[in-house]
Parts: C-alpha cells; structure tokens; sequence
C-alpha cells in the first residue's frame, strides 16, 4: 500500500524579513520511494510563521486528487493551529483568545479550505535535529528565500 508524506518547513532570514517555504512530497510504498516531488517559494518581506503556513498550504493544494497524507511539520504553530485552535478561532469568528482578530487568519482559512479536501495526519517532529526529511524540507525553504534576500558581500 501506497502511503504519502508532506514533509514541511518555512526560513525567515529576519522576522519579518525574507522568507521561503519548502515541501518534500513523498510517497512510499513500504520503505521505498515511489514517487518524490519538491516544491518551493518564497517573499520578500514576511513572517517566519507565514513560510511555515505556506508550507502545509502548498503541500496540500498541489494534490490533483484527495488523498490521506500525512504532513510532518517542526512548526508546533501549524500543527497546534491547524489540530486546536482553529476550533475556537472558526466558533469565535477568528479572534484569538484576547478577542483580538487571528493572525494569519486568511492563510489559517486556505489551509483549513486545503486539508478538507484530503485525510490528513498531523506530526510534528523536532527540527534541526538531524530528520533527513525534515532537513531537505529547510533546504527548500531557504532556496526559495534566496531570490529574496539581498545579496552580502
């Protein structure tokens, strides 16, 4: 049986600054690669949680067809967002707690809108810890940076 996989990661090079988003898609049947495919952008004036929303966006809407996936963040924001609070922010009207507007709502909306049309898992793993997939997932994330941040000499 076929299993597929988002593995997810956003750069922030300042906060706010320029950023990139990166997904390692793959499938496997087992312990082999099936299939593999990369995806990455970025912006040039952003917020690292912003990359990492954009990330788990991405990975989802670039599916043709539902799927169950499952997508593996180090962004314990986009995995406790997307698995509770977005809960309280829909019955709230997308304020926060504080009765404060969400932030990032729109990108909070277009991921909920994404995840909807598929089965998904969510799980989070630590970053920078040596998880080979979540460490090409960072690679994506700052090439899509790159053509934003200005270059130093």
């Amino acid at each position: 049986m076929t299993e597929l996989f988002a593995y997810t990661d956003g750069a922030c090079s300042g906060n706010p600054g320029p950023g990139g988003w990166g997904a390692l898609l793959i499938a496997k049947n087992g312990d082999v690669i099936v299939k593999e495919r990369q995806l990455k952008g970025g912006e040039a004036d952003t917020t690292n949680n912003r990359m990492e929303l954009l990330a788990a966006i991405n990975a989802l809407e670039t599916l043709s067809k539902p799927s169950a996936i499952t997508v593996v963040t180090d962004s314990n924001y986009v995995k406790n967002g997307i698995t509770s609070w977005i809960y309280g922010w829909k019955k709230n009207g997308w304020k926060n707690a504080a009765k404060k507007p969400v932030a990032n709502a729109e990108l909070w909306q277009r991921l909920d809108a994404a995840q909807a049309r598929h089965e998904v898992t969510w799980r989070w793993v630590k970053g920078h810890a040596g998880h080979p997939e979540n460490e090409r997932a960072d690679a994506l994330a700052r090439a899509g940076m790159k053509p934003f941040k200005a270059e130093t000499t």
